[in-house]
C-alpha cells in the first residue's frame, strides 16, 4: 500500500501536551499541563509565529476504502516513521500505550475513539465561539465505555460544539482537539474531521503534532521520560508512562527482530 505525503507550512499558535491512557483500561484524566501559554526552549509559542511543518493526505489508494477504518499496515507506518526520521516500533509504542493491544482509533466505522473531559470544557466554553449542534445523536452500535465517552460528548456538543470537541482526546493517539492548530488545522472542526476520516489520518495528525510541538527529537532519541512529559502531562512519572512506553518498544523491536530472521531463513529455501 503506497500513500503519498506532501509537506506544507502553516502558522504556529499555540502548544500544549496530550492526555494518556488505553482504549480499553483508562486512568482518571490530569488536565494540568493544559496551559494556554506554554513554553518550548525558551520560545513563547503564542507570540512567536514560527513555521509549522504540515503533512497531508493527498488521496486514499484503491482499495483502502473498506478497511480505512481498521487497518494500518506497516508499509503505513514505515512511511511516516520515515517522514519523521524515527523507528517503527518507537510510533508503535505510542499507539499501544494511548490505543490499547488492538492499535486501532476507531470503535466502529468513522466513530473514532473518544476521550471527553468536563473540566477542559468548562474552560473552553465562553472561550470559544459557540457553535451549537441541536440535533447531535450519539452513534449507533455503541457499548459501554465508548457509549458512556460519545454520550457525554454529544450532550456537550449540545451545548457548545467548539468547547466540547477542544476538550476532548481524540483517536489513536489522544490528541486534546485544543490542539488543532499544531496539528496543522484551522479549526477544531477541521480537527474532528481529519480524525474521522481514517486511521492514517490519525498518524499523520500524530506526525504534525510532534513536530509542531517540540516532541520529535525525544522520539527520535526514545528518550521516553523528555517525551513522555511533553505528551502525557507532569504526571508522566506516577503513571509509569515512561516506562511503559520503554517496554512496549523492546517488544515491538524484539518482533521486528524476530521477523526479519525468519524472512531471512524464508529467503534462502
Amino acid at each position: 500500500m503506497n500513500r503519498l505525503l506532501l509537506t506544507g507550512t502553516s502558522i504556529l499558535l499555540s502548544v500544549s501536551a496530550l492526555m494518556a491512557d488505553t482504549a480499553e483500561s483508562r486512568m482518571p484524566k490530569d488536565t494540568s499541563h493544559d496551559k494556554s501559554n506554554t513554553s518550548t526552549n525558551g520560545v513563547n509559542l503564542e507570540k512567536d509565529a514560527e513555521k509549522m511543518v504540515d503533512i497531508v493526505l493527498e488521496s486514499m489508494p484503491e482499495g483502502d476504502e473498506k478497511i480505512k477504518y481498521k487497518t494500518l499496515s506497516d508499509e503505513d507506518f514505515r512511511i511516516v516513521a520515515k517522514e519523521l526520521g524515527v523507528e517503527i516500533a518507537a510510533i508503535k509504542a505510542v499507539v499501544k500505550i494511548e490505543a490499547g493491544p488492538k492499535l486501532e482509533g476507531f470503535w466502529a466505522p468513522g466513530v473514532p475513539v473518544v476521550n471527553y473531559a468536563k473540566v477542559l470544557f468548562d474552560k473552553y466554553n465562553g472561550k470559544t465561539p459557540v457553535r451549537k449542534i441541536k440535533d447531535a445523536k450519539v452513534p449507533g452500535g455503541l457499548t459501554g465505555y465508548a457509549l458512556k465517552e460519545w454520550t457525554s460528548l454529544t450532550n456537550a456538543r449540545k451545548i457548545n460544539a467548539n468547547a466540547a470537541d477542544m476538550g476532548t482526546y481524540w483517536g489513536m493517539f489522544q490528541i486534546g482537539g485544543f490542539n488543532y492548530k499544531l496539528c496543522g488545522c484551522q479549526s477544531v472542526e477541521e480537527m474532528v474531521e481529519k480524525v474521522c476520516e481514517s486511521e492514517f489520518s490519525q498518524l499523520q495528525m500524530f506526525a504534525v503534532f510532534i513536530k509542531n510541538s517540540g516532541m520529535l527529537e525525544s522520539l527520535q532519541k526514545k528518550d521516553w521520560a523528555k517525551f513522555a512529559r511533553k505528551y502525557n502531562g507532569p504526571s508522566y512519572a506516577q503513571r509509569g508512562y515512561h516506562t511503559r512506553m520503554a517496554k512496549e518498544y523492546a517488544a515491538f523491536k524484539s518482533k521486528e527482530k524476530a521477523e526479519k530472521s525468519v524472512k531471512k531463513e524464508t529467503d534462502k529455501k
